[in-house]
Formats: structure tokens, C-alpha cells, sequence
């Protein structure tokens, strides 16, 4: 696994979550069953910089567990804040207790044990209320670190956690500064432990969390102070490589600790077994955001040095590897790239449980979002389509060899031979949608047509990609190498890899139009890609009603989401007053699609007007429009239409799996090239291959020209 990205699904299996607020927030969110969390809260989360509450921070906080109790997580809270709390209370009441001439004598700063006994008390009245508003409930229980010396203490300390998350309470944990014996509170750690960083390390390992959350205020762990711009966040520490990198500024401003004891802290609970993760609670959603699997903060865990790769690969190093992996992969023989192909039909199948998981948290991550339906929908591998994938990669190995297919032969002399030849265009680069599905589909048309291969695949598909993309370079066998087959991680890459023209070949958009027109205004390489793919449906006045009747609401229900659903209908002038029209029209609705007119059907069938003929609702609705017979609908499907033309049949028959292509890369709307469903021949150029005997031009004075065609 590459320890840059965030995407693998070790966090979707957490269950119980410890979220320590401390002095620096720390949030993460991963995809490991997480049922048990632990999240850290900081001073500096829980204090503005003035010393009072950061009241909306803390809110938005108490709101991100408050969501995470609901989804069945078992979140328990370690804070700090405190200490800083009773002072800032402490100071007001001397301020208002004290005369003009006490004022002005040298002030004492206050014992600490006194601010903690009272800032404790408001601490916890301010959870309490926060978490009341939110309809939760929550408890509070101070520890110390000679509490832990005490076996019976931390059997009796587990039974209670337990009862209390059976219940959806939420406890909060915190050292009880006011009572410890510590020989130096603030700066001793020969004890059990010795900040609330340590204590949120030492209770996710009590309780056996799945996840520690340290939230700070800053985004993470940088290689040196945050506030120097020569610093970088690490996204995934890697203790061989960052222990003696790592240069730490200031301790916190507030509290006791700073990032030197959250690292510490995190190292040890990571190479215990408890992933961490530290991220700033500052920000809005974080602790959401890690469960989604997004690369916020910084990840420890145990295994990270088994994630990172040699070096990290730059957009022109992966496209110049693909190219020569390409070029291997045409130099097989056709029945050794036919073994590929059917290797990676094997690997789908056999990783299948592997896939569905990742797949899932996917789902899962994009549900806890919010995302649109029609996206889970797209998102999702139901049953039986890995199956599916690895027949149509069959089917398309079991094709003729696309590569070096004679496509035309002319003796241009006596023994001089000019054949014109199918070949590979070289790199492609795939930009495209939600769809795990299509990755597949693209990686074996590339490897079916000897092209290298980018791909660069929705954000939401992020796991799905990473767990197919591993198992279909691994099926490639080292002759040819999987970096064939480069994966792009980062939408952030794609403005460089566009202006690779000297290395990728041909770019191909699959998404929405704003997508594709943004791709062709910023690159040189030649873009195969869609417009408006409006899908028109034409029912003549000859037209055997029954028949329209079945082909229209197919072609607009079986899938409206679909680029090659009907987006259109036009219906001849004549029919506009029939009973036939009218049962058709009665039947679209009734299967819930919502209609909009033309300028002449709003008239004639009362219906809302269409903003523009040239719109993709990729919904339940489309246009209707009368047209005075089949020439205005040919003209009207000219100027708003797209690639291909059927008879009598639904247009969701324009797709390269049903017509026989084996896959599909894409759908063109482009006039040169290739047009409709891309599959393999839409991925291959010609190259002239000109076979003689030693003639040379000459000025053309010892060649006699014959151009004769000669069959093939």
C-alpha cells in the first residue's frame, strides 16, 4: 500500500473510538471497523487564545459525537482544559473581589491544584450542557496515575466503560490534577502516565479502542514548527523515517503538553496496536472527515513502514513507465496478451471478498455523507458483477488480436509491399466517474489494445480503485510490469499530466460536460470525449403505437441515469391530437417522469416549458416537442443529438458491452476518430509498414509504380 493515501479500508471496522481533546486537536478518520473511539480534546481546542471557551468549536465537536453515538460508534472523550479554565475563572473573581491598591502589587499566579478543583467543576457543567441541547448524556470520570497501579481499580474502571456505552453515555475522561501526587504534575512522566496525551494513549489501550483521535490546533504533524513555511504536514508517520527528521517548535501555548507529547503518546499506542490519528479540532467535521476515509491529519500505525514507497513516482515518471511497459506488453505474442486478460479475469474473482469490502466502506462513507442516490447506485458492486467484469475481460481476450490487424495491403513496385496496420496510440490518460466498475472495463480495453494506462477515478471510489487497481497490475506479469497500469490518486496531478503532450497520447473524460470542457481548454493532447449526449426518441405518425409505447418508456425508466437514456422525445405533428399520444404520454407519468414541452407541445399537451433542448436530465423527466414530420426531426436531432442511430429499438442499447465490444472506455460525441461506445478500435492508430528488397528512389528513375491492391 502507498502510505500517501488515505483510501485503504483498515478503519472500517472501528467500532469503539477515543477522541482526546488536547492543547493540539487531533482527528482522523479511517476505515477499519471503527466501533470503539477515543478522541483527545486538547486545552488549546477547548480555550480561544484569550484564556475563555472556544464555546463554537467546542459545540461543533460535541455535535461530530453526538452523530457518531447516533451511527452506533462507541466514542469516549479525554479532555484537557481544565487547569487553564479555573485560572481564567480564578483571575476574574480576584479581579472583582480586589481594591484599587491590591491591583497594584505584584500578582501571585495561582496554585495549579486549585485552578484544576475549580475548572474541572465548570468543564464539566459546560459538556454537560452542550451534550443536554444534543439530547445525549454524558459522564465524567477523573482518574490518576496511581489509579492505574490498582488491578481491582482497572477491572472495576473497564465494567463501568462498558455500562456506560451499553447505555449511549458518553464518558469524559480527565486527570484529576486537583488531588494527584504527582512529585511534579506539570512536567514529571516517570509515572503510569503524565498528561492527558499519555492518559488518551494509556485508555484506548485499557479499553481496547479501534482509533485514538488526538485533536490539536493544528492540522497535524509537520518536519518542522507549523508556522514555518518550509514545513510539511506528514500524512502517515513512519517512525524509521521521521524519529530523527522531526524538528518541534514551542510547547503549546496553553496546557501542558504540545506536540512532543502527542507524537510520544501516539507512537506508543500505535506500536501497541491502536491506530492514531492526530488532526485539528479546529476545523469543522474532522473526526467525520477520518472516518470517511479522508487524508486529513496524521496517521500512526504499526504496519506504516510497509506502506511507503521507495519514492514517490511524479506524473511524468509514471506516464514514461507505462510507455515502456506498453511497448513490452505489444512485443508478446497475441496468445500472451490473451493469457494476461484471462489472468486478470482469475485475480477479480478470486480477490472477489476482498473487493466487496473495500467497496462497501466506500458505499458506507458515501451514505454517511450525504451523497446523492443515483451515485451510491453507480458506486456500488452489487452481487454478481465481479462475476460479470471477469467473463466480459473473457469475452474480450477471446476476440480477434486488435494489434497488427492488416487492414489494407498495395504493392507500390515490383517486390515493394505497403501494408497499413492496426497499432496502439500509446498512453492514454482516463479521467472518470464513481465507478469501480468502469476502472475494470478501461484497464483490460488498454491491455487488449497495447496501451499504457492512467487512470485517475472519482474521489468516492477511492477504496474500490486502490483494491482493483492493486489486483490487476498484480496479475501482470513482470515481463511486462504493472506499472502498465498507473493509478492517479490526487485530482491535484491531473493540470500536470496535461501538459504531458510528449508522453500521453490521448485523454479521455468520462463525467459531466463542465468536466470534459474543462479538459480539452487545458491540454495539447488530443481529447476523445462527450458534449451533450442527448438521447432523442422519434415516434413518426406511422408508428405502431404498442411498439413506440414500449420502446419509449425503456428507453426514459430502465435506467435514467444512464448517458443513454432518452433525454428527448419528438412526436410527429399528427399525432399531436390522438388518443395514441395521449396513452403515451399517460404512461410515462404514470411510471413517474416528470415532462417538460417545446415551444409547441406546451401549447398543444399543456406542459411546463423546457429551460433548453439541449440538457441531460439523467433523471426521471426529459423533453416532449411536436415536429412536422421525420426531415425536422432528423434536423432537430442534428443539432441537439449524438453519435448513433436505431430503428425501432431503445436507445439503452447504445452501450459496448451490448454491442459486442466486450467494454466500453468511454462514450465519444466527437466527429473524428471514433463516435458513440469506444471500445477497442477506438483505442488503436494505423502505422504504414512498407517491406522490400534494397530499392532505393533515386529520383524515381529506377521504379516503375504499380499500386496495385493485393489481398489480403
Amino acid at each position: 500500500m502507498n502510505g500517501t493515501d488515505r483510501s485503504r479500508g483498515f478503519f472500517k471496522d472501528v467500532k469503539r473510538l477515543i477522541i482526546k481533546v488536547s492543547p493540539l486537536p487531533l482527528s482522523y478518520s479511517f476505515n477499519l471497523r471503527i466501533d470503539f473511539a477515543n478522541v483527545f480534546v486538547g486545552t488549546a481546542v477547548v480555550t480561544r487564545a484569550d484564556g475563555r471557551l472556544a464555546l463554537g468549536r467546542l459545540g461543533a465537536l460535541c455535535e461530530q459525537i453526538k452523530d457518531l453515538n447516533s451511527l452506533g460508534y462507541e466514542v469516549i472523550v479525554v479532555t484537557s482544559g481544565a487547569v487553564g479554565l479555573g485560572r481564567q475563572r480564578l483571575k476574574y473573581r480576584r479581579l472583582v473581589n480586589s481594591s484599587f491598591a491590591d491591583l497594584q502589587k505584584p500578582q501571585v499566579d495561582f496554585d495549579g491544584k486549585a485552578c484544576a478543583a475549580v475548572g474541572q467543576n465548570n468543564l464539566m457543567a459546560l459538556y454537560d450542557t452542550l451534550f443536554s441541547q444534543l439530547d445525549v448524556t454524558s459522564a465524567q470520570l477523573l482518574v490518576t496515575d496511581s489509579d492505574f497501579r490498582d488491578e481491582g481499580f482497572r477491572k472495576q474502571l473497564d465494567e463501568t466503560v462498558k455500562s456506560l456505552l451499553a447505555l449511549r453515555v458518553i464518558p469524559i475522561f480527565n486527570e484529576n490534577d486537583a488531588v494527584s501526587t504527582r512529585r511534579a504534575p506539570y512536567e514529571d512522566s516517570s509515572g503510569i502516565f503524565w498528561d492527558n496525551d499519555s492518559l488518551a494513549a494509556l485508555l484506548a489501550l485499557e479499553l481496547k479502542a479501534d482509533l485514538l483521535v488526538l485533536l490539536s490546533d493544528v492540522e497535524g504533524l509537520y518536519s518542522g514548527p507549523p508556522s514555518d513555511p518550509q514545513s510539511k504536514l506528514i500524512h502517515t508517520y513512519i517512525k524509521e523515517i521521521h524519529q530523527s527528521e522531526i524538528t518541534f517548535g514551542d510547547k503549546s501555548r496553553v496546557g501542558r503538553g504540545g506536540m512532543t507529547a502527542k507524537v510520544k503518546a501516539a507512537v506508543n499506542a500505535a506500536y501497541a496496536g491502536i491506530p492514531v490519528v492526530i488532526t485539528s479540532g479546529y476545523a469543522p467535521e474532522n473526526i467525520m472527515k477520518v472516518l470517511q476515509g479522508e487524508r486529513v491529519g496524521t496517521l500512526f500505525h504499526q504496519d506504516a513502514h510497509l506502506w511507503v514507497p521507495v519514492k514517490e513516482v511524479c506524473g511524468r515518471e509514471m506516464a514514461v513507465a507505462a510507455r515502456e511497459s506498453s511497448r513490452r506488453l505489444q512485443a508478446l505474442s497475441s496468445q500472451d496478451r490473451k493469457k494476461i486478460l484471462m489472468g486478470v479475469a482469475d485475480a477479480l474473482e478470486a480477490n472477489e471478498n476482498l473487493i466487496k469490502i473495500e467497496n462497501e466502506a466506500d458505499v458506507a462513507a458515501a451514505q454517511l455523507a450525504g451523497l446523492d442516490k443515483s451515485l451510491i447506485s453507480r458506486l456500488a458492486l452489487k452481487p454478481g458483477k465481479i462475476e460479470s467484469l471477469a467473463n466480459s475481460i473473457r469475452v474480450l481476450a477471446n476476440m480477434e488480436d486488435p494489434i497488427g490487424h492488416v487492414l489494407k495491403r498495395t504493392e507500390l513496385a515490383d517486390g515493394l509491399v505497403l501494408e497499413k496496420t492496426s497499432s496502439p496510440l500509446g498512453v492514454l490518460l482516463i479521467v472518470f466517474e464513481s465507478r469501480p466498475d468502469a476502472l475494470v472495463q478501461i484497464a483490460s480495453l488498454a491491455i487488449r489494445s497495447g496501451n499504457g494506462l492512467l487512470l485517475k477515478g472519482g474521489k468516492e471510489a477511492k477504496r474500490s480503485n486502490a483494491i482493483l487497481h492493486k489486483v490487476i497490475t498484480t496479475a501482470i506479469p513482470d515481463t511486462v510490469g504493472g506499472r502498465l497500469i498507473g493509478l492517479v490518486t490526487s485530482r491535484d496531478e491531473i493540470p500536470d499530466l496535461l501538459k504531458l503532450d510528449d508522453v500521453i497520447d490521448l485523454v479521455i473524460p468520462r463525467g459531466s460536460n463542465k468536466l470534459v470542457s474543462q479538459i480539452k481548454s487545458s491540454t495539447k493532447i488530443p481529447v476523445l470525449g462527450h458534449a451533450d449526449g442527448i438521447c432523442h426518441v422519434y415516434v413518426d405518425k406511422s408508428a405502431n403505437m404498442e411498439m413506440a409505447k414500449r420502446v419509449v418508456l425503456d428507453a426514459k425508466i430502465d435506467y435514467p441515469a444512464a448517458c443513454n437514456a432518452m433525454e428527448t422525445l419528438l412526436v410527429h405533428q399528427d399525432l399531436g391530437q390522438t388518443a395514441g399520444l395521449n396513452e403515451l404520454i399517460v404512461a410515462i407519468r404514470t411510471e413517474g417522469v416528470t415532462l417538460f414541452g417545446g415551444p409547441r407541445a406546451c401549447k398543444v399537451l399543456n406542459l411546463p416549458e423546457a429551460h433548453s433542448f439541449h440538457h441531460e436530465y439523467n433523471s426521471m423527466a426529459c423533453t416532449v416537442e411536436i415536429v412536422d414530420d421525420v426531415y425536422a426531426a432528423i434536423n432537430h436531432i442534428h443539432q441537439h443529438g449524438s453519435a448513433a442511430v436505431f430503428h425501432n429499438a431503445s436507445t439503452r442499447f447504445c452501450d459496448g458491452a451490448r454491442f459486442g465490444l466486450g467494454a466500453e472506455v468511454g462514450i465519444s460525441t466527437s466527429r473524428i476518430h471514433a463516435r458513440g461506445p469506444v471500445g477497442v478500435e477506438g483505442l488503436l492508430t494505423t502505422r504504414w509498414i512498407l517491406r522490400g528488397c534494397g530499392q532505393v528512389v533515386n529520383g524515381d528513375k529506377g521504379v516503375i509504380y504499380t499500386h496495385k491492391d493485393v489481398s489480403l
